[in-house]
């Protein structure tokens, strides 16, 4: 099977880890911080197994951890790695005008480090592969806002793991991962340094790095596409929404980032863990009537508090759903979910079986009615199905301040602060004053791409790739729905699907980001022409 821009290579997870070096260094000195020396490479060989099960030989220029701005707060976080193709089973590549995978590996809002990184992948680690440097997270704060424990589809922290990089350098991509600052991070004088937003100026910084370098850097500048999990699925999300928002400009301009554009060309979000001022509400109108794992029921009360709060926001979103549905609000999400995700999901999974697998899936899951090689059921029972919900009630905004995101919202050296005036009303901790800090509105907005959305922002991504499992219950499932309904509103162009049966951050068909990337970048047609 041959590798180009759209072939389905390499499936998650099946990968062979070596990288060889060629012993051929290359490196050169620059008077400019922020100007990319394209001779300071090492070249490294991967192999690199597809979905067919056969390895493929990968040359490519390696360059280590990068600072992307010239006056860092923190250079361990604030660097990227880049690897560039140029040979792929025997055959020379030229990845000079190729798209850019930006892949960050944030997970739960936690730092993330590529400056020990020695080949491409290395973000995939959320501490770059090595231990984790001074000032890393600290154990006051929750090890994870958006994936308690991570599991098997993530990184420790719940971020991305290396499929997509891997992927993409096997397909002829150039592939860039940025390290970020993350909510843990704390100095010397215990001030929280990585809370918002501080990891969204970060990866912008990283992006007017990258465009600022067009022709010196390898790849096509102009069709950067972004790719995260989970609170790095938010982050990318919202690198798509924002770019060229002026409201980062002063925090940009502080880091010393480069005078260039932060937009990109497209967006790959997966179980995006976002809108947080409105999670709560939107993930007891999903999850309010699931018990937890111990059988036991959440606060009713704050559960129906908080689902009449998300009617009230979603109906100010105005949004209309996909396929003519019409306006979306409380009353009908349910029905739009069913039907236009849920439904659709559980069919693919059960068209591709085989009629004994199926026979016997039907037999164990009795609410699918399966007729006329279409699956449907209720959402209630759908609800059953996926059984026990991760997270207590308030999720995110917690009345004790123990949510990873109460950190997010942290400041100076205060580890965690409401960031809700229904989590502040109802504090639990003894604070002083019930409302939340005057400074947390301007966060809000710099963290949420619904933000960017409403403003029509005109520098936004027009291509969005958004993914999640349909029993992820680390957030609601209206958030990326949301997402992809605001984004079609505008008129992009979305590709947005549920994966039967799967939970967070999982990624099961990696090998259709990297052909949809050929797709939406128009660098298939180039490469034919090219021939």
């Amino acid at each position: 099977m041959g590798i180009g821009a759209t072939a389905g290579v390499a499936a998650a997870g099946g990968f062979a880890l070596s990288a060889n070096a060629s012993g051929t260094s290359k490196s050169s000195a620059s008077s400019d911080a922020l100007v990319f020396d394209p001779d300071a490479y090492t070249k490294l060989t991967k192999t690199v197994t597809d979905t067919d099960g056969n390895d493929h030989s990968v040359v490519y220029h390696f360059w280590k951890a990068i600072t992307y701005v010239a006056s860092p707060v923190d250079a361990t976080y604030q660097s990227l790695i880049v690897s560039s193709p140029v040979e792929i089973d025997g055959t020379a590549v030229d990845a000079s005008n190729a798209p850019i995978l930006l892949a960050n590996s944030v997970g739960g809002y936690m730092p993330s480090s590529v400056a020990t990184a020695t080949e491409v992948g290395g973000g995939g680690s959320a501490m770059g592969g090595g231990a984790a440097p001074s000032g890393a997270p600290s154990a006051s704060a929750s090890a994870s806002a958006s994936a308690p424990g991570a599991n098997g589809n993530t990184n420790a922290t719940g971020g991305a793991t290396s499929s997509n990089q891997l992927l993409a350098l096997a397909a002829g991509y150039v592939v860039i991962e940025p390290g970020a600052r993350g909510r843990t991070l704390k100095n010397s004088d215990g001030e929280y340094y990585g809370t918002a937003p501080a990891a969204i100026v970060d990866l912008k910084a990283a992006v007017r790095y990258i465009r600022s370098n067009k022709g010196r850097i390898p790849g096509n500048v102009e069709r950067i596409v972004s790719a995260g999990t989970s609170a790095g699925g938010a982050l990318s999300s919202l690198l798509g929404a924002s770019g060229d928002s002026k409201i980062y400009d002063k925090y940009l301009k502080e880091l010393g980032a480069a005078d260039a554009s932060d937009a990109i060309f497209a967006t790959g979000a997966w179980c995006p863990i976002t809108d947080l001022e409105h999670a709560d509400g939107a993930y007891e109108f999903n999850w309010g009537t699931n018990a937890l794992s111990t059988g036991k029921q959440v606060d009713q009360t704050v559960s129906k508090e908080l689902q009449s709060q998300f009617a009230e926001y979603q109906a100010s979103l105005k949004l209309r759903g996909l396929n003519g549905f019409g306006t979306l609000t409380a009353r009908n999400y349910d029905e739009y979910l069913v039907e236009q995700y849920l439904e659709p999901s559980a069919t693919t999974y059960l068209a591709a079986l085989s009629d004994s697998d199926r026979e016997t899936y039907l037999a164990a899951n009795t609410f699918i009615t399966w007729s006329g090689d279409k699956a449907t059921f209720t959402w209630a029972d759908f609800l059953t199905h996926v059984g026990a919900r991760k997270k207590d009630a308030p999720s995110f905004d917690a009345f004790d301040l123990s949510a990873g995101e109460n950190n997010e919202f942290g400041a100076d050296t205060t580890l965690a602060r409401h960031f809700t005036a229904y989590g502040a009303k109802n504090d639990t901790t003894g604070l002083t004053t019930k409302r939340v800090a005057s400074d947390i509105a301007e966060k809000l907005d710099l963290m949420n791409p619904m933000y960017h959305f409403a403003k029509k922002n005109p520098g936004r991504s027009k291509h969005w790739w958004i993914r999640l499992g349909t029993k992820d219950s680390d957030t609601s499932l209206t958030v990326s729905a949301n997402i992809a309904a605001a984004a079609t509103g505008l008129g992009d162009d979305v590709n947005h699907l549920y994966y039967w049966d799967e939970g967070h951050g999982s990624n099961i068909d990696p090998a259709d980001f990297i052909t949809w990337i050929a797709k939406v970048t128009g660098h298939t047609k180039r490469a034919a022409a090219a021939k």
